[in-house]
């Protein structure tokens, strides 16, 4: 099943891209279609990933507009047909 990955500012940039598919099926978790998203990236995966292939935690992860890191279950969330995924740098503005 195809998972859409809406990317926002200099994520875009770095993956080239604003929206990158990949196949995850449901079942799959978040974090599964994030390895998946960011394992022919390089330039993506060093801002988004740690040395230790953390995710930073500046780094929001939304499962069909719900942050998945504070109201779900982090990178374990499993998907379900039909989600969209968004990953937001960090956010500043005044």
């Amino acid at each position: 099943m195809p998972t859409e990955w809406n990317l926002f500012a200099d994520l875009a940039e770095r993956a080239g891209d604003k929206h990158v598919t990949v196949d995850a099926d449901a079942g799959d978790t978040v974090g599964d279609a994030l390895e998946q998203l960011v394992a022919d990236r390089p330039d993506l995966a060093a801002r988004v990933l740690t040395d230790d292939e953390e995710l930073r935690s500046q780094i929001n992860v939304l499962r069909n507009g719900t942050n998945v890191l504070v109201e779900e279950e982090g990178l374990e969330t499993e998907l379900e047909e039909g989600d969209e995924l968004a990953l937001f740098p960090p956010v500043s503005g005044g």
